[in-house]
């Protein structure tokens, strides 16, 4: 038993190292406002991240740990994508 924590230790870190590689702009934080209208939304100002509309000009740079937060003609959250 005495080994057994350890171990759950070591386990645990691993699946957030992966969670980090998987999801690096924590896009599934986030999940929770699709469907909300982008104007009752607040991020935090260190979020590394960018409202897209359906008529905005975007850059073609792909940065990992950005957040597109991808908005409809009626001003809700579609979708989130890290890039």
């Amino acid at each position: 038993m005495r080994h057994a924590i350890p171990l759950l230790v070591l386990l645990a870190a691993c699946q957030f190292e992966d969670e980090a590689i998987d999801d690096p702009c924590r896009a599934r934080e986030y999940g929770a406002l699709v469907g909300t209208n982008i104007a009752a939304v607040s991020l935090p100002a260190e979020l590394n991240h960018r409202i897209v509309g359906p008529d905005t000009a975007v850059t073609m740079d792909f940065m990992p740990d950005r957040l597109n937060v991808l908005v409809d003609r009626q001003g809700r959250i579609f979708g989130l994508r890290c890039g």
